[in-house]
């Protein structure tokens, strides 16, 4: 086994000789005699006319190659383990097939993270190996955080849908989110509260999925860092890859922030000192209201049954997303053990990977090419064995029972104690959506 159990390394060369930029992940780097053979094996295989994109190594880990505009390649090696040795992801769930759509999803994200802080001409056009090795150390933080995982909820860098945070007073705040981007010259603008969208400008949630995913993971980035307000140059890896904009940030409270995509103007101090205090002090009490919800991302209007564990649902006409896990404390002792919050998060994201590799649909793979597709990893040939397109799937495991519902506007993935009844999966399911798209609208 190349790497711990359980972690996941990953490298980064240049393609066509095989150079390496940079290593990240895995406390015990793998020895650059290893390095060379992954990339000698790929090449291998374009000589005689084959993509190499995932191999399994013997000790039970996973290798997974993706070249990039020709002129970078990213490999990722997990040591296998990571789920936590549970029934649900090695048998039920065929752990190693989810654990190649994660890596697969890992490579594309680092490359966005890459372009968006260089700029996709500084990566395509390599002039200077050493330079762009000091150069792309401005992505390790952004990076990192895309291996880590540190936040418990984050789920947007798996399904590319923004990670969002349901008001209680959702009118007050967009409002004012599109009234400061205004007045700073912008169409783009976005609060984020906890690292979720709270409320964003409409030109905001027209940008690539995948772009909105990244900009929250930068601004979590940002905010982690302490700083009160900063100026950044970002690239848009699908709208702009190749023009900067600024992206200027405010804390407005410790967890809310907020940020706006803009041009030359306005000044970071004109923005700080003229627009932050105008169009948000006189909605401190209702920032504070935002916050109070904390993890659970849904207000005090949505009342959920108790027999929901953990939920994901998602508007597939926005790219938004909601999530949290419960903890209860009620359950009878007789009853088997509930997962942990940290176990239930886990599951959640592989049911997440069961249902859309097998039933539903992920609609932006319906864009890209055959040969983009069969990198990515996506299971087609269990998909073409139905005459229709599913629209329910339920799971029962060793740990919990799961359910995933999907209709033209959402999809919904839950998780419940196998206390509940099989039949009565739906039910919750169909009660739950209602509940929540009738108190919130989403």
């Amino acid at each position: 086994m190349m790497v711990q159990q359980g972690s996941t390394q990953l490298l980064c060369l240049t393609a066509s000789s095989g150079v390496p930029l940079f290593t990240r992940g895995a406390s015990k780097q793998l020895p650059f005699s290893v390095i060379g053979s992954l990339n000698g094996v790929h090449m291998f295989g374009g000589g005689q006319g084959v993509v190499l994109s995932c191999c399994e190594t013997q000790g039970g880990g996973k290798v997974v190659w993706r070249v990039f505009q020709d002129s970078v390649m990213l490999i990722a090696v997990s040591g296998g383990g990571g789920g936590g040795g549970g029934a649900f992801s090695r048998k039920e769930m065929e752990k190693e097939e989810e654990e190649e759509v994660s890596l697969q999803r890992l490579l594309e994200n680092v490359w966005s993270c890459m372009v968006l802080v260089l700029g996709q001409d500084e990566l395509t056009n390599i002039r200077n190996v050493e330079r762009l090795k000091r150069d792309l150390r401005s992505c390790f933080t952004l990076i990192d955080q895309l291996l880590e995982e540190r936040q418990e909820g984050i789920l947007g860098n798996l399904t590319h849908c923004a990670d969002s945070l349901l008001p209680p007073n959702p009118t007050l705040l967009q409002v004012a989110v599109d009234g400061f981007a205004q007045a700073a010259d912008s169409e783009f603008g976005c609060l984020v509260v906890h690292g979720r969208v709270a409320a964003a400008t409409e030109k905001w949630w027209r940008l690539a999925p995948q772009e909105v995913v990244l900009l929250s993971a930068l601004m979590r980035s940002l905010s982690a860092s302490g700083s009160a307000s900063c100026d950044y140059p970002i690239f848009l890896p699908k709208g702009s890859p190749t023009v900067a904009h600024r992206l200027l940030r405010f804390q407005l409270l410790p967890g809310a922030d907020v940020c706006v995509l803009c041009g030359p103007t306005p000044s970071l101090h004109r923005a700080e000192s003229g627009l932050v205090g105008r169009f948000w002090t006189p909605l401190v009490e209702t920032l504070r209201d935002c916050l109070a919800i904390g993890e659970r991302c849904l207000p005090g209007s949505v009342s959920l049954r108790p027999d929901v564990l953990a939920l994901l649902l998602i508007n597939r006409e926005t790219r938004r997303s909601v999530s949290l896990v419960r903890t209860s404390t009620n359950q009878p002792l007789s009853d088997p053990p509930l997962p942990s919050k940290a176990r239930c998060w886990e599951l959640l994201k592989l049911f997440y990977i069961f249902s859309t590799t097998r039933y539903f649909t992920q609609e932006e793979t319906l864009s890209v090419s055959p040969e983009e597709r069969a990198q990515r990893g996506y299971n087609e040939d269990f998909v073409l064995g139905f005459t229709h397109q599913p629209i329910q799937c339920y799971l029962v495991t060793e740990e919990c029972k799961c359910f995933g519902l999907q209709t033209p506007q959402h999809q919904l993935f839950l998780l419940m104690p196998l206390s509940v009844s099989t039949f009565a999966l739906r039910t919750v399911a169909t009660q739950t959506l209602s509940d929540i798209v009738a108190a919130t609208g989403f």
